[in-house]
């Protein structure tokens, strides 16, 4: 569903870690789940999701009654609703399975649990009686992770979280309409709303709406709230009596407000100048962004980039204190679509999460990596920009109506910096990226015309826009890869290439490995694998489906270095599996090289059929960058 296109059963295959068999035997088992079978068509293509798959989907993530999921719902339900425990037997009875059973369920839920100290919760025992013991405010957690892992990756959707609800029997028949209602209050109040949390908002007083509901509200919080916090708590308290038809206390009408405003309300309104971020926090975030920028050469080291993204931090840390994480479905896209700009966030987090003393999730990375990319989005646009020249006889004027509707058009990525009148111009004259031309150029040599010219009508039409926003994509994807293409021989270094990756290492093993070629070269000392492992472990460097790119987050090594791991089968990596595993050694002085090798080469791997063909042909380091070149020129 995510491809949204033709996909090979090889391919399906290496990333479930399966036989193409057992692919064809899961096609088969989820076109029976939706009527009509057809939740996924084949063809000499491969697969390809149809519209029918998000039922198929749904299907699949639906407990049938009676399965050890449903079971372990229904008792995890029990034990929340009596105060006072369940007494074993009963409930084996009332379940319609053996004591036993019921036993092996309890030992899941103590698992669930983490054994009390993360999650605050434990099980207490008296003979057949069991107890959840643990603050009302922690057991609201639990039943919102529960949920939550309900949910399918990446789903936001009210449909999605109406299910995640309805298997912890969460009242969810109002979400959507309170959901809509609270964006829309708090939108006339002024503020900017984030909408990815604002479903997880909502679950979590639709929770605290079946709590009260069975007395269980949450005691009154101490000490004089502020004002805009009042005004949010007032919001929700009317909205939970009309779509719930619970009378929500002070102490949750606060306490949910505060999870508004530290998760879905953007800090600082369209009316209001945002508050002050707390000055500790600002500096560590001041500190953080000033080094990403200098070590990545990005500009971002502005004063009120860092107050936006202290305010978010101080948000984030409320969030972690209480271990309530903020999720983004936009997560794996960022990391595939803009490596950098991930790292950046990467090198942000980690120093925050040193300096403020909690850990930082990669759904959190992500939120710090869209603020990233919301303030390099200028400078990359500029660089994007390409150049052109329109050539159109002179004829009243023709031209300049030409030029006029290409910059209504195209304005934003393509710059007219030329017109040529002449019916004869000097074609091979012309050095800006693109020529938009009325008349049939020469043919040069009996060639045909170059990419970079686009024929175009005098009059600007909807298939012109195309063919020139066609081109133009043509030309900026040369321009990157050119780079990249460039710098092949300067980088890869010869004898660093490892063909069969040993998978029974682990991630860390396999980076040793790499990591020892580099070592024996001089490129790097063992402090450089380290450091390469530790920023593993904050988040996962598998940025495309067949390719990992580990590398440390600092640049000291001796000089630019790239050592190739290949795999025919796929190795595990992270939440992915991979084909390749690319450790990169960057030294201080090429900083500037950074980008062009990071993100060229991801994006050359981003297509698992050409990354197949450059692992299947690709036996030695010779025949790896003669495919890799082969796929860069196209």
């Amino acid at each position: 569903m995510r491809r949204g296109d033709w996909v090979t059963a090889a391919t399906l295959a290496d990333q479930l870690g399966v036989t193409p068999r057992s692919v064809r035997t899961y096609v088969t088992a989820l076109n029976a789940r939706v009527p009509g079978g057809d939740a996924i068509e084949s063809g000499p293509a491969g697969y390809r999701a149809t519209a029918s798959a998000a039922a198929a989907l749904r299907a699949a993530s639906e407990p049938d009654a009676g399965t050890p999921r449903e079971r372990l719902h229904a008792l995890v339900r029990a034990l929340l609703d009596a105060g006072d425990g369940i007494d074993v037997y009963e409930t084996a009875e009332r379940m319609h399975v053996s004591a036993a059973t019921l036993e092996a369920d309890l030992g899941r839920v103590r698992a669930m649990l983490g054994g009390g100290e993360a999650s605050g919760l434990s099980l207490e025992r008296s003979g057949p009686r069991v107890r959840l013991a643990g603050t009302e405010l922690a057991q609201r957690r639990f039943v919102s992770r529960l949920a939550h892992d309900e949910m399918e990756a990446g789903a936001f959707d009210l449909d999605a979280l109406r299910r995640a609800a309805d298997t912890m029997a969460i009242p969810s028949e109002a979400l959507g309409a309170f959901k809509s209602d609270l964006v829309a209050r708090l939108g006339e109040q002024g503020f900017f709303v984030n909408e990815f949390s604002a479903a997880d908002v909502v679950l979590h007083v639709a929770i605290a709406a079946d709590r009260v509901a069975q007395g269980r509200a949450l005691e009154a919080v101490h000490g004089e709230p502020e004002e805009v916090r009042v005004r949010i708590a007032d919001a929700i308290g009317a909205l939970a009596r009309e779509h719930f038809g619970v009378d929500l206390g002070e102490g949750d009408r606060l306490h949910l407000a505060a999870l508004v405003l530290t998760r879905i309300v953007v800090p600082g309104s369209r009316d209001e100048p945002a508050v002050a971020p707390d000055p500790a926090i600002a500096a560590v975030v001041r500190r953080a962004v000033e080094h990403a920028a200098d070590r990545y050469l990005v500009d971002i080291a502005h004063d009120d980039f860092v107050e936006r993204l202290s305010l978010h931090v101080q948000n984030l840390v409320h969030r972690a204190r209480e271990q309530a994480w903020s999720r983004n479905p936009l997560t794996r896209t960022l990391k595939s679509a803009y490596p950098m700009i991930f790292d950046v966030a990467v090198s942000i987090a980690s120093e925050l999460s040193d300096a403020l003393g909690v850990p930082i999730r990669d759904d959190e990375i992500a939120y710090i990596a869209m603020h990233v990319g919301g303030r390099l989005e200028r400078s990359r646009r500029a660089e994007t920009t390409l150049t052109a020249t329109i050539v159109c006889p002179g004829y009243y004027e023709l031209h300049e109506l030409l030029r006029s509707s290409v910059d209504r058009s195209l304005g934003r990525s393509i710059e007219v910096t030329g017109v040529e009148t002449r019916v004869d111009p000097d074609w091979d004259a012309i050095d800006t990226d693109l020529v938009l031309t009325t008349i049939e150029p020469p043919l040069a040599e009996g060639r045909a015309p170059a990419d970079r010219i686009v024929r175009i009508q005098p009059f600007l039409t909807d298939a012109d826009v195309e063919r020139v926003a066609a081109a133009a994509s043509r030309v900026r994807r040369a321009r990157r890869l050119g780079r990249l293409r460039a710098e092949l021989a300067r980088y890869f270094a010869p004898g660093a290439f490892l063909r069969g990756l040993d998978a029974s290492r682990g991630e860390e093993g396999m980076i040793r490995d790499l990591g020892a070629l580099l070592v024996a070269q001089g490129v790097i000392g063992e402090d450089y694998v380290e450091s390469t492992i530790e920023r593993e472990r904050l988040s996962s460097t598998a940025f495309a489906e067949t390719l990992a790119v580990p590398h440390a987050l600092k640049m000291t090594a001796s000089r630019t270095a790239i050592a190739i791991g290949v795999s025919e089968q796929p190795v595990p990596w992270g939440d992915a599996r991979v084909h390749v595993v690319a450790l990169v050694a960057f030294s201080e002085g090429d900083r500037e090289a950074f980008q062009t090798v990071f993100e060229q080469f991801v994006e050359v791997f981003g297509e698992p059929d050409r990354a197949q063909r450059i692992v299947r042909r690709g036996v030695d380091l010779s025949s790896f960058l003669d495919e890799l070149a082969a796929v860069i020129d196209g």
